[in-house]
């Protein structure tokens, strides 16, 4: 275990909608240090959201984000031979780091022309508490009610 947890990065917004959220989903989407491509991906989707709610495209992705981001999820603990799932909260940072992963997930799931399509459509379904990505809040939900009988092994 570490001695000390290591301070978090700032990172700093986006260029085109000065936002943090939008910047995470980009490093998010990378893969293999390809930014520009990952970038163009993001904004694509972002333009696609617009074109389809007009709404501005930042709000969409953070009520998505809100939508998807779950409260509670289970834990495995050893108790003497046994291995217990217990419910825990989760935090603020990891809400949102899981709620970018299962939207990622459920897009590249999707079918559809290109990534920015499915990436868009499923971004609008999470805003509308739809789609597998909120399918899946909704099961670690599940999860965390059926095991709350094993909830004082909290760690």
């Amino acid at each position: 275990m570490r001695r000390s947890k290591p301070e978090p990065r700032e990172v700093s917004p986006d260029v085109r909608y000065n936002s943090v959220p939008v910047t995470f989903f980009i490093h998010r989407i990378m893969k293999r240090g390809k930014k520009s491509v990952a970038t163009t991906i993001m904004y694509d989707a972002m333009d696609i959201i617009k074109e389809k709610t007009g709404k501005s495209p930042v709000e969409v992705m953070e009520v998505a984000l809100k939508n998807v981001g779950p409260v509670m999820e289970v834990k495995p603990r050893r108790v003497g031979g046994a291995t217990y799932q217990v419910p825990m909260e989760v935090a603020s940072d990891r809400r949102m780091t899981l709620a970018m992963r299962w939207i990622l997930d459920a897009a590249t799931g999707r079918t559809g022309n290109s990534y920015a399509e499915k990436l868009a459509a499923e971004l609008v379904e999470a805003a509308n508490n739809q789609g597998s990505a909120v399918r899946k809040r909704e099961e670690t939900h599940k999860m965390a009610e059926a095991n709350r009988a094993f909830s004082h092994y909290r760690m």
